[in-house]
């Protein structure tokens, strides 16, 4: 399939430095009215027009090649045509219908469950974000095992809502609104670049893996066996960390073992951005629930959900309910875009082509003294900054400097990671290797403009 008549032409153009006059006056309006809480506009300042593709127009003409991808959301692209007729006809037939049965809700049950082990046999939807589809897993595993605790990772990123907070791991977003949910206890993910254990992966034992065992195994190491250990197979938020690839089986197995619930957070990674659908399937692991969301809706449209196993399929009737928990149009909207992604075959393609720009950015890592480390799989991909490669202090100010480089030229990305040093590339799955190419030309000299600085 042809991605390139899906962006604009002419990306990346930058008519006015941004924020333009128009932008300029969007951001004073929002900065006026609206919440202090908003945060994109503020890194990345601008008012966006329209999108298509894997480019964005801001309100002043300027074009921009986009590596952010909605947070990951835009997998089939911006204002994808076919997703958008189906949109279309279905805001023309029904757009509510709680949790009744419809055409659209069965079609994309179908097609879920085509693309899911068959292990995963049941489905069930929430409320429109990613953060409700967490809090049903942890809800379906405690009804379950009649167990309060859960184990996550540190360097994770559940959500904002309490509970999904609670298995977030950062200080900036738990602190200011302590106490959370109770008995929620963080263990170390295999993050090789900063490994707690003081381990290189030549001479590493998976001790992060091990160490969880030990956590579960010894009744004096201060956590009650857990209802559900919740993993990410690849880390989003927490720095785009790719684990070796015995990881997560490990985890599996420690499930396994002490009969607890096994959670995978595919919120981010999930619907082919990795170069596989899910991307537990890299390893072949399968868990007992998933999570899913942003990019199951397609072309933004909010849904979230789950799949899971017949085993726990036990609950009584309005256990998880909400007034959106599925959105018709969304239905419609998350079966189109699935059907597009399987004939456009965009999982192989963003295995493909996100091999070739780690490959680039590697050489970036070689050469540069303040990109410490490059990691990623598929279109999901990392680049952490650090002020000296041999101590690995890091530098977020310099990740931030770069997104601002970025932005000025013309491409859009976001930062992240355990220190907010990590620039991070989600572009839509429709990327072609020519804007592929031409935001990998930005983002070096970027980095080279910052790299001066130093």
């Amino acid at each position: 399939m042809d991605f390139r008549d899906l962006s604009f032409p002419g990306a990346p153009s930058i008519k006015t430095p941004p924020p333009g006059p128009k932008s300029q006056q969007y951001l004073a309006y929002q900065s006026a009215h609206e919440g202090s809480t908003v945060s994109y506009s503020k890194g990345m300042p601008m008012a966006i027009r329209r999108a298509k593709g894997s480019t964005v127009e801001d309100v002043d003409g300027n074009l921009y090649v986009d590596f952010f991808g909605g947070a990951g959301v835009m997998n089939v692209g911006h204002s994808n045509p076919t997703v958008v007729q189906a949109v279309m006809k279905q805001i023309g037939e029904l757009t509510h219908a709680l949790d009744f049965p419809t055409p659209s809700r069965k079609l994309l049950i179908e097609t879920l469950s085509a693309l899911l082990p068959k292990q995963l046999s049941r489905l069930s939807f929430g409320g429109p974000t990613g953060s409700d589809a967490v809090e049903s897993a942890v809800k379906l595993a405690k009804y379950n095992t009649k167990r309060q605790t859960i184990v996550a990772f540190e360097g994770s990123y559940h959500g904002m809502t309490t509970g999904a907070l609670s298995l977030t791991s950062g200080r900036h977003f738990r602190e200011p609104f302590l106490p959370l949910a109770p008995e929620v206890h963080f263990v170390p993910y295999a993050y090789c670049y900063r490994c707690p254990f003081n381990k290189t992966p030549d001479k590493c034992d998976l001790e992060c893996a091990q160490y969880l065992d030990h956590v579960l195994e010894d009744p004096h190491s201060g956590v009650g066996k857990p209802a559900a250990i919740i993993v990410e197979p690849i880390q989003g938020e927490g720095g785009s960390i790719v684990p070796p690839a015995q990881f997560l089986p490990k985890v599996r197995q420690i499930c396994d073992r002490h009969e607890v619930v096994m959670i995978a957070d595919e919120v981010q990674a999930g619907f082919g951005r990795t170069g596989k659908m899910f991307a537990f399937e890299h390893t072949d692991t399968i868990p007992d629930v998933v999570t899913m969301s942003k990019a199951l809706g397609g072309i933004g449209l909010p849904i979230s959900g789950i799949a899971y196993r017949e085993k726990l399929n036990t609950w009584p009737a309005g256990q998880h309910i909400g007034t959106f928990r599925g959105n018709v149009v969304a239905y419609a909207a998350g079966a189109a875009a699935l059907d597009f992604m399987v004939r456009g075959n965009l999982a192989d393609h963003a295995l493909t082509l996100g091999e070739r720009m780690l490959s680039s950015l590697k050489e970036l890592e070689r050469a540069s003294r303040i990109v410490g480390d490059v990691r990623g799989k598929g279109l999901m991909l990392g680049i952490e900054f650090v002020k000296d490669k041999t101590t690995k202090e890091p530098w977020p100010e310099g990740a931030r400097g770069v997104r601002s480089a970025c932005h000025r030229r013309g491409l859009l990305i976001e930062i992240g990671g355990h220190y907010n040093n990590v620039a991070r590339f989600l572009p839509p799955l429709v990327l072609t290797d020519e804007l592929a190419q031409k935001g990998l030309t930005i983002f070096m000299e970027s980095v080279q403009e910052v790299d001066r600085q130093l």
